[in-house]
This record gives C-alpha cells, structure tokens and sequence, in this order.
C-alpha cells in the first residue's frame, strides 16, 4: 500500500502568517486618532476646531486632557500591533520589516514620550514642556516620513505616487500650520489653524490605513480555519 501523505498542519501552513487583527490595527488606529479629536474637542465647551490646533486638546491644564490622553494611549498601542504585523508580513521583504520597527519605534515613543511631552496652555509660557512637545512631534514626523519613503519603494508604483502625495501635502500643511506656532503660546488669535493642522494630521494617518489595507491585499494572512481545510485536517489525520 502506498505510503501516507500527510496534509501539512494549519499551524505550519500559518507560521510567518501575521493575524488580520494585527494588520487591521494600522486602520483601527487612524479611526480612534479620529473619535479621540471629536470626543476630546466636544467635551471642551470652549474649544474651536476651526481655530484651535490638535495639541491643545492635551495641553496641561486643559478639560479634555485625560480623555485625550486616555484615547491617545489606544491610538498608539494600535500602532504598535500594527508595526508587529507589518513585520511579520514582510517575510524576507527587508524594506518592509524596517517599517514596521519604525512603526513600532514610534508608537511606543507616543506612548512613553508624548505623553509626558504635553504643551502648555494657549497664552502661558511654553518653557521646557513646549520645547519637549516640539521636539517629540519633529522626532515623530522623521520617523514616519522615513517609513514612508521606505514603503513607497517595497509595493507598486500606484502606492507609491500616493505616498509622495501624502508627503507633499503633509509637509505644506505641515509647514502652514507651524507658522502659528508663536501666536499660540501668545494666546493670539490663530483663524483656521485647527483646519490647517488636521489636514496635516489626518494626510497622514490615512496613509496608515492605506497602507494597512496594501499590505493585507500582498500578504497571505492567518484566520481561522475554514471549514473545508478542517475536513482536509481531519482526512489526514484518520
């Protein structure tokens, strides 16, 4: 009788698969970064999403602070579950492995940093609580331009003049939004910085969801088992 042959086990056939939930946390993340500045920004009855920049909703002494602050730590927790996943779907794409150790590196910085690296309230002296915000949010948009540009090379050319778009209009929004930086710690008025900053906020945060949503689409992913792979298991194994 000719000899057995055995189906591979679903645990082989998974190994190096990354789970789903890890990549679908790059799309998750974005979405809460969402509710977070719509929850926080109406639980301050004062503030103005028009003219008031995201920061300000975790400022020190702000009534939307630990809201903020609370929602933010799920933000970045996901980011970090994403930069796992990312690595483990990278296999022996090494471009994409080290977008997800940027990923990582920059969730868990927003996590450990940004968190204690909040600005100060509108009007009051910055001081070093300003400096270490400022300096945080720079560090944080080297690391994920860095994994940007690293990216836009590991897929296709359609994502990749996406993600220059994103880049570009990151940076312009970026830059105009910046320019209000002193009127706010003067307490100034500042029209239409909350518009400018959210379109370099969220330009970026789409990017995450886009990307999270290309790389399920390449990579083969874990779930769980299918009915006819179960039939085939047991067949096997009788």
């Amino acid at each position: 009788m000719a000899p057995m042959t055995r189906t591979p086990s679903l645990a082989a056939r998974d190994a190096g698969r990354p789970p789903k939930a890890l990549l679908i946390s790059g799309i998750a993340a974005p979405l809460l970064y969402g509710v977070a500045d719509l929850a926080a920004g109406v639980s301050w009855d004062a503030y103005s999403f028009r003219d008031q920049t995201i920061s300000e909703l975790g400022a020190k002494g702000a009534p939307s602070r630990l809201l903020f602050a609370v929602l933010l730590v799920g933000v970045y927790s996901l980011i970090v579950a994403f930069g796992i996943g990312i690595r483990r779907a990278a296999g022996p794409n090494r471009r994409l492995r080290i977008v997800g150790t940027l990923l990582v590196a920059l969730g868990v910085m927003a996590l450990t940093v940004g968190q204690l690296a909040s600005m100060e309230l509108r009007g009051v002296e910055q001081g070093l609580s300003g400096a270490l915000h400022l300096a945080e949010g720079a560090a944080a948009m080297v690391v994920i331009f860095t994994a940007m540009g690293i990216a836009a090379t590991a897929f296709g050319v359609r994502f990749r003049w996406y993600t220059i778009a994103t880049v570009m209009l990151t940076l312009a929004f970026g830059a105009w939004s910046a320019m209000d930086t002193a009127r706010v710690g003067q307490g100034l008025p500042t029209p239409w910085v909350g518009v400018k900053e959210r379109i370099f906020w969220y330009s970026y945060q789409s990017w995450f969801a886009v990307l999270a949503l290309t790389v399920l689409k390449a990579a083969p992913v874990s779930g769980p088992p299918r009915h006819d792979e179960a039939r085939r298991r047991s067949a096997a194994g009788s």
